[in-house]
């Protein structure tokens, strides 16, 4: 059995998930302090992808990436780099749907930051940085991670954006969702059913891995009142 296909979802998810990460917290720590209209206005745009078909997604990311498109193809012309049908194409179809999972989850977790603590901190003489990273960070802890599991296993899932923009080429551009439907439309259903099994044993590990944050989390704040 060829295991390319597991190797690149974990891979594209794997940095899908470190660049959400960072981009959901800035946006989610800087929106949560704008006026509600600004912020109404930037949570519809921001979560828009989570509403959206996976290739309503795909078709924009190529009208914004294909070679003959005017961003796309300023970088293959001058980089001579092209940014679909490769295998870290689908990294921005990824980052681009598992973001709103980060963003939302983020914003969650800060609002319901004690906002006395970074007072305190302040008063004490703390930069905003390091209160953000040594107080509020480890305050939304289980917050960010569940929402860095959601969107990690929103990624590994992927399959609609990805394939328009990164294609389905063995052992270049393969991954999980692209061979499951590559096997199912060349009548290998037994070949298809092992990835579907191999899906499904992932992501049910990831969907405990979330029930338990949100256990600890609970637990957390009843034993702090």
């Amino acid at each position: 059995m060829d295991w390319y296909p597991l190797m690149n979802s974990l891979r594209i998810a794997a940095v899908s998930t470190v660049s959400v990460f960072f981009l959901g917290l800035l946006a989610a720590y800087y929106i949560a302090k704008l006026p509600r209209l600004a912020k109404g206005v930037l949570d519809v745009v921001l979560t828009l992808p989570l509403v959206l078909p996976p290739t309503v997604v795909g078709w924009l990311l190529l009208c914004l990436l294909g070679p003959k498109r005017p961003f796309g193809g300023w970088v293959l012309e001058t980089f001579g780099v092209r940014l679909v049908m490769t295998w870290w194409s689908a990294i921005f179809a990824t980052i681009v749907v598992s973001f709103p999972l980060m963003y939302r989850t983020a914003r969650g977790a800060f609002e319901s930051f004690d906002q006395t603590l970074s007072d305190a901190g302040r008063t004490l003489g703390l930069s905003n940085t390091y209160i953000f990273w040594w107080v509020r960070m480890p305050y939304c802890r289980q917050g960010i991670l569940a929402g860095m599991v959601l969107a990690f296993a929103r990624a590994l899932g992927e399959y609609g954006a990805t394939s328009m923009v990164a294609g389905y080429t063995p052992g270049r551009t393969a991954t999980i969702s692209t061979t499951v439907y590559q096997l199912w439309r060349t009548g290998d259903d037994a070949g298809a059913l092992k990835w579907v099994l191999v899906n499904v044993a992932i992501s049910a590990v990831f969907l405990l891995a979330v029930n338990l944050l949100e256990s600890r989390e609970r637990q957390w704040k009843k034993g702090g009142r």
